[in-house]
């Protein structure tokens, strides 16, 4: 990058799980929550931002630009711009890159960058047969035409379509993004076994940060209408096993599959910000920043093996830097399935899947499992669509101030068939 960008701070929301009915908090509470306590303790006034980005997979129908709606509701005034960035997974990444554009490019010195979703407000929607019907109703003028409507009408029209079961699906290749796993199970041998194993160990990890008071300093409690307080990650599991998650049977592939609501990422409500800055803003406010964002890429790939992304992304990064995966300190790779984190990794060491699909004579090599995702991951705290992307920024260098390493890679898969990958350094 020409000019420096750089983490000064960050805020994250607990991660919610949602339990069959709308959460506690719209998307925009949760990113507004997490933000005015980032920017309570900045020595910058909130008006004194240059932007607001913020990514959202899913905004409610009354928060469509919510990077708009946050910003106001934060205080930073009504001449800072606020905007709403999409690339379903990465959204929350997308916002950190497009901030580091802006600064790249003169545009912009201090900015506000972050990811928030509410997926258990996800909407439930008309069919289409219904739509047609109301149309029909609406449209209706005589008293026959009235009747003659509601003799056409039948109670299977009020079946709701699940707004979150279309937007997890491709509508590139037909199937949930369950099914892009299941088809890296099939293509890498990953057994059923190894993904439960692999979903154990993400929860016995998040219960080992937590107890450690990892999460604390980037977690801001949330209070809900009724005095409830929210202060940790709350779909983790303190009793996951083997045995527990082995009752389950596989959701997206009944009959062959291996996948399971255990070995997934949970669907979860949750926010997360990043303070971005030049280094012209670091100087103009006294910032003392805590890392760096090195470098960025995007990598595109077939939708239907969607969870390689990381791969793809991370990969060119590793190539123009001259590293080796295990020559960083420590790996961020989102589990929006355990199949897919798996996956990752034997494509990592698959010489002839390096040599055919990203064009390198050999293999980089699996990352050591010491160094990845080492405080436990989505598949234990939950994957608020459009926050994960900026969640792992913060943790990964929240691990790399509390390792005292110097730089570490956060990756993430996107649906649709995407990958984004970003380098970040410590400082100091």
């Amino acid at each position: 990058m020409s000019r420096s960008v750089y983490i000064v701070d960050g805020a994250r929301t607990p991660f919610l799980k949602a339990r069959n009915a709308p959460g506690p908090f719209a998307a925009a509470d949760l990113a507004t929550a997490a933000g005015s306590a980032l920017l309570a303790r900045q020595r910058f006034a909130p008006d004194q931002l240059d932007e607001v980005i913020l990514g959202c997979a899913s905004p409610s129908p009354d928060e469509v630009n919510i990077g708009r709606v946050v910003a106001l509701r934060m205080g930073c005034g009504q001449k800072v711009p606020g905007w709403t960035v999409m690339r379903n997974c990465a959204s929350g990444m997308q916002a950190l890159d497009s901030a580091i554009a802006n600064i790249q490019a003169g545009r912009a010195q201090l900015v506000l960058a972050g990811g928030v979703d509410a997926l258990s407000r996800a909407p439930l929607l008309f069919s289409d047969t219904m739509v047609r019907w109301l149309s029909g109703w609406y449209a209706a003028k005589t008293t026959g035409q009235k009747l003659a409507a509601l003799r056409s009408f039948r109670l299977g029209h009020l079946a709701p379509v699940i707004g979150i079961m279309k937007g997890l699906t491709d509508p590139i290749v037909g199937q949930l993004m369950g099914q892009t796993a299941e088809n890296l199970a099939h293509r890498f041998h990953i057994s059923r076994e190894e993904m439960d194993s692999y979903a154990v160990r993400s929860h016995q990890r998040v219960v080992a940060a937590q107890d450690a008071g990892y999460f604390d300093g980037e977690i801001v409690p949330l209070i809900d209408r009724d005095g409830t307080v929210w202060r940790h990650d709350d779909g983790v599991r303190r009793d996951a096993s083997m045995e527990g998650l082995a009752k389950l049977r596989p959701f997206f592939d009944r009959t062959y599959g291996r996948v399971t609501a255990g070995n997934s990422s949970q669907i979860t409500d949750g926010a997360a910000w990043l303070v971005l800055a030049s280094e012209e803003a670091v100087a103009r406010h006294g910032l003392t920043p805590l890392g760096r964002i090195v470098d960025s890429q995007w990598a595109g790939l077939d939708p239907a093996q969607m969870g390689l992304g990381p791969v793809h992304a991370a990969v060119p990064i590793l190539q123009r830097h001259g590293l080796a995966p295990n020559q960083l300190d420590a790996w961020e790779i989102n589990e929006a399935f355990a199949a897919q984190v798996i996956a990752c990794q034997r494509a990592l060491a698959d010489i002839d899947y390096c040599r055919s699909e990203l064009g390198l004579p050999g293999a980089p090599g699996a990352i050591d499992e010491a160094l990845l995702n080492a405080d436990g991951g989505a598949v234990a705290q939950g994957h608020p669509v459009g926050a994960s992307g900026a969640r792992i920024v913060l943790h990964l260098l929240a691990r790399l101030q509390r390792d005292g390493a110097r730089r570490g890679m956060a990756s993430i898969c996107i649906g649709g068939g995407q990958g984004g990958a970003m380098l970040v350094e410590r400082i100091g």
